[in-house]
C-alpha cells in the first residue's frame, strides 16, 4: 500500500540545511567590503563628535525615566555602540540618517536654550529664541527622536519595514516562549523581556532531534498500518468468496420456501375464516337474546305507570297484587351479562418444521474470517510446552478452531517436518510433549457450519531450554571466589545463562536464593564469594521462550583452594582412581611406549596437569606421599612441552625427589637447575603455597610445619597444579586445605 523508499532512506532525516540558502553564494570578498563599508560609517559618525551615550542620557533625564529604565538605556547604549555595524541600520539611507542627526542635534540646542533661560545666563539672543520658535512650530519636536531610539513606534513606514526587515536578518536567539527567532536586542528590551529564550543553534539542533523523534514514530505508524491494510485485504477476500456462497445457497433453495410458505399461508387463513364465523354465530344468538329481555322490561315498565295512575283503590289494590308477583318473578330470572366468546383468536401454532429443514439447508451464518494468532508471550514456555494464543477481530459465529503446529525446518534437515493439529473450544491452547530449545511453527483457522477461514500468518513460538549440567570435575574455587563450568543439554544454542547462589548458615537450607548473576553468554563464570563459607549453586539457560529450570545445585566451600585433574593431559601409563585425586602408575613399561596418547597429554614424564587456578592471592593444597615413591609435583603453565620433564623446562617448577643408593635426594627443578639442599627427614605429606602477589612458590614439610624451599620467580600467566611419578606407586592429593598459619612467609 504504501512506498518505502522514502522512509527508508537517509535523505529523510537531512530536512535542515547546513548553511541559508542566501549565504551560500555571497562571495568572501563582498561580504568584507560591505563589513568595512559598515565600520567607516561608524567611524565618521564617531569623529563628528556624535556620543550617543550622551545624548540617550539627556533624553532620559528630560523625561524623566526612572532609575531602572536608565539602567537599561544605558545598557542599550553600550550595546548599541559595541554593535557599531547596526547603528546606523543597515538598510537607512545617508541622508535619512543626516536627518536624525540633525533632529538630535536641533533637540539639544532646544534643551540648551530652556537651560540658558532657566538659569538666567545670556543665551544666543532673542533672534535665535525666535528662530528656534518658528522652527519648533513647522517641524516636530525632540521627543520624536528620543522615541526613535526608545523604539516607540512613531518611525515612518519605509523606517518600520527596515527595522523589521534587519530583525529578521540579525535574529541570534530562539524565543522559547513565542516559537520565533528574535534579536538579543528584544530579549533586553522588547516584548519578549520576560520570556525564556536558548540560543538559535541549539534551539535548531533541538527541533531537528524532535523531528527525527516525530519521523520515526511516523514509520512506526505506516508500519502498522501496512501491517492492518494487509489484514483488511484478508478480510476483503473472505467477503466476497462468503457472499458468492451465500448468494448461490439462496437461489437454489428460495423456490421451495416460498412454496411451503404459501401452503402454510392458505391453511392458516381457512382455519382463521372458521373460526370468525363460529364467533360471529355465537354473538348473534346472544344480542337476539338480549333483545327480548329488554322487550319484556319495557312492557313491565309501562304497565307500572298505567298502575300508578289508576284511581280506584280496589281496583288498584286487586291488580296490584297480581302485578307484583309478575314482577318478582322476573326478577328471579338471572340476566346472563357473560360474552359467550371473545373477540381474540386462538393462537395457532404453525408448524414450520419443513420450513425450518429448507432454512437450514441454506447456509446463512458466513464462514468466520481469518483470526489472527498473538505473539509469544513472556515465560509463556517450559521445556516441553508451549501456551499459544489467538484472536477472532470480528462477529462471526465460531465453533471451534483448528490449531496446527510443525517444528521450524532446520537447514541441515531438508526432510519437511511433520504437521500436527488439534482443536479446541477455546482461543488458546498449551501444546505438552515438545522438544527443550526448539522453535515450532503455528497457525489456527475458525470453523463454523458454513465451513473454515483461512488460516492465519504463521507465527514462531520456542520452548525453553533445558536445565544445564555442571560439570563438577571442572570446578574450582579459593577462598573469595569460584569458577562455575557447565555444559548445555540442547542442541540449539540459547542466549545466555543466569547462576543462582543460595549461601548456607545454620538456619537455613539453602533454597533461598542469595545472589543471581545474569547475562553470562558463555558456560562458565567466575564468581566472587566470601571466604570460610558453603555454597549451593544452580544454573540455568535462558532464551526467547523463558527460563529453564534449576540445575541439579553443587556445593563450593570457600574454605581453601579447590581443583580438579585434566584427564586429557594424562601420560597413557597414569590412571585416576575413584575418588578424582589419587593418580597410581602400576606399569612397569617403558614411559616411551606405544599406547594411544591424547594430543594434550604427556609423552615422556609420566605426568597430569591440575585445572587451570585463575584466582588471585594465595593457594594451598598438599601432596601425600610414601617413603620411596619418585615423583615430582609443583606447578606449570597451559603450553609446557609434553615431551619433556617437568622442571626441566621454564615453563614448570617442581620438587623431584629420587632415591640413590645412597640417600634420598631432593631436587626443587627450573629449567633443568636446581639448588643443592639436604632433607634430613623426608616428607610423606608436602604442602604446596603458590603466591601469585609476591610471585612465591614454597614447598613445606606439613607433618613438622618446616620449611623446604621457595621458588621467587615472575609468573607471567596462570599456572595449573602438576604431578608426575617415576616409579610404579600412588600419590594422594589434598584440595579445599585452609592455608596454615605457618605456611605464610
Amino acid at each position: 500500500f504504501y512506498h518505502m523508499d522514502l522512509y527508508g532512506s537517509e535523505e529523510r532525516f537531512d530536512i535542515f540545511p547546513e548553511q541559508l540558502s542566501g549565504q551560500e553564494h555571497r562571495p568572501l570578498g563582498e561580504m568584507k567590503q560591505e563589513s568595512a563599508s559598515s565600520s567607516e560609517k561608524f567611524q565618521s559618525s564617531q569623529a563628528a563628535g556624535y556620543d550617543l551615550e550622551k545624548e540617550v542620557a539627556e533624553l532620559a533625564k528630560m523625561y524623566g525615566i526612572d532609575e531602572d529604565r536608565e539602567k537599561e538605556l544605558e545598557l542599550l547604549g553600550g550595546h548599541l555602540v559595541m554593535a557599531g555595524s547596526r547603528w546606523p541600520p543597515a538598510h537607512t539611507s545617508k541622508a535619512g540618517f543626516q536627518d536624525s542627526v540633525y533632529n538630535a542635534t536641533k533637540s539639544s540646542s532646544l534643551v540648551e536654550d530652556k537651560s540658558t533661560k532657566q538659569q538666567g545666563l545670556p543665551g544666543k539672543g532673542s533672534q535665535d529664541e525666535d528662530q528656534s520658535k518658528t522652527r519648533a512650530e513647522d517641524e516636530p519636536e525632540s521627543p520624536v527622536f528620543s522615541r526613535e531610539i526608545l523604539g516607540s513606534g512613531s518611525m515612518s513606514d519605509e523606517w518600520n519595514s527596515q527595522a523589521v526587515s534587519e530583525e529578521e536578518e540579525a535574529a541570534d536567539v530562539f524565543c522559547s516562549t513565542c516559537k520565533m527567532p528574535i534579536r538579543a536586542f528584544d530579549k533586553l528590551f522588547g516584548e519578549h523581556k520576560d520570556h525564556e529564550v536558548a540560543q538559535l543553534p541549539s534551539a535548531i539542533e533541538s527541533e531537528k532531534e524532535e523531528i527525527h523523534k516525530n519521523m520515526c514514530k511516523l514509520e512506526e505508524q505506516i508500519a502498522q498500518m501496512e501491517n492492518f491494510a494487509s489484514h483488511l485485504e484478508e478480510i476483503f477476500i473472505t467477503v466476497e468468496e462468503n457472499f458468492g456462497r451465500q448468494e448461490q445457497n439462496f437461489e437454489i433453495h428460495y423456490n421451495d420456501a416460498v412454496q411451503v410458505l404459501a401452503q402454510k399461508y392458505e391453511e392458516q387463513l381457512e382455519a382463521l375464516g372458521e373460526e370468525k364465523r363460529q364467533k360471529l354465530e355465537v354473538l348473534y344468538g346472544q344480542l337476539v337474546s338480549c333483545g327480548e329481555h329488554l322487550d319484556t322490561c319495557k312492557e313491565l315498565t309501562d304497565t307500572t305507570q298505567e298502575l300508578c295512575r289508576e284511581n280506584d283503590k280496589a281496583n288498584f289494590m286487586k291488580t296490584l297484587v297480581s302485578y307484583n308477583y309478575r314482577l318478582e318473578e322476573f326478577l328471579k330470572k338471572e340476566v346472563d351479562l357473560e360474552l359467550s366468546t371473545v373477540p381474540d383468536f386462538e393462537e395457532r401454532v404453525i408448524d414450520f418444521s419443513e420450513v425450518e429443514q429448507l432454512m437450514n439447508s441454506i447456509n446463512a451464518i458466513a464462514a468466520p474470517c481469518a483470526p489472527v494468532i498473538s505473539p509469544q508471550a513472556p515465560n509463556a514456555a517450559t521445556g516441553t510446552s508451549l501456551r499459544v494464543c489467538w484472536g477472532l477481530f470480528s462477529d462471526d459465529t465460531v465453533e471451534c478452531y483448528q490449531l496446527c503446529y510443525k517444528p521450524v525446518s532446520n537447514e541441515n534437515h531438508s526432510n519437511e517436518q511433520a504437521e500436527h493439529m488439534l482443536k479446541v473450544k477455546e482461543t488458546y491452547c498449551t501444546i505438552t510433549d515438545l522438544l527443550p530449545n526448539t522453535q515450532y511453527e503455528f497457525w489456527v483457522s475458525a470453523l463454523n457450519a458454513s465451513g473454515i477461514s483461512p488460516p492465519s500468518e504463521r507465527a514462531v513460538y520456542v520452548t525453553a531450554p533445558s536445565p544445564p549440567t555442571i560439570k563438577t570435575k571442572m570446578m574450582r574455587s579459593c577462598e573469595n571466589a569460584a569458577m562455575v563450568c557447565w555444559e548445555s543439554s540442547d542442541i540449539n544454542p540459547v542466549d545466555s545463562y543466569v547462576v543462582e547462589l543460595s549461601k548456607l548458615t545454620d538456619e537455613e537450607n539453602g533454597d533461598n536464593i542469595t545472589e543471581s548473576i545474569v547475562g553470562i553468554p558463555n558456560c562458565e563464570v567466575l564468581i566472587h564469594l566470601q571466604p570460610v563459607q558453603s555454597y549451593h549453586i544452580c544454573v540455568r539457560a535462558v532464551n526467547l521462550g523463558g527460563t529453564s529450570e534449576r540445575s541439579e545445585p553443587v556445593l563450593i566451600h570457600t574454605t581453601g583452594t579447590y581443583f580438579c585433574l585434566n584427564e586429557d593431559t594424562a601420560h597413557p601409563l597414569l590412571a585416576i582412581l575413584g575418588d578424582g585425586f589419587t593418580i597410581a602408575c602400576d606399569e612397569l613399561e617403558n614411559p616411551e611406549c606405544d599406547l594411544p596418547v591424547y594430543d594434550n597429554s604427556f609423552t615422556r614424564c609420566i605426568g597430569i596437569l591440575g585445572s587451570l587456578i585463575p584466582f588471585p592471592g594465595k593457594h594451598y593444597w598438599e601432596v601425600e606421599v610414601e617413603e620411596d615413591t619418585e615423583y615430582r609435583i609443583g606447578v606449570a603453565f597451559e603450553n609446557t612441552p609434553r615431551h619433556s620433564y617437568l622442571g626441566a623446562n621454564n615453563s614448570s617448577w617442581c620438587m623431584r625427589h629420587i632415591i640413590t643408593p645412597s640417600r634420598h635426594k631432593y631436587e626443587f627443578l627450573h629449567s633443568g637447575m636446581t639448588p643443592d639442599i639436604r632433607l634430613t627427614i623426608p616428607p610423606r605429606r608436602i604442602g604446596i603455597l603458590l603466591d601469585y602477589e609476591n610471585s612465591r612458590l614454597s614447598f613445606f614439610n606439613a607433618d613438622i610445619a618446616q620449611h623446604l624451599y621457595t621458588f621467587n620467580s615472575q609468573f607471567q600467566h596462570y599456572v595449573h597444579p602438576c604431578f608426575a611419578l617415576e616409579t610404579p606407586a600412588i600419590l594422594q592429593i589434598h584440595t579445599g586445605i585452609a592455608t596454615p598459619p605457618w605456611a605464610v612467609l
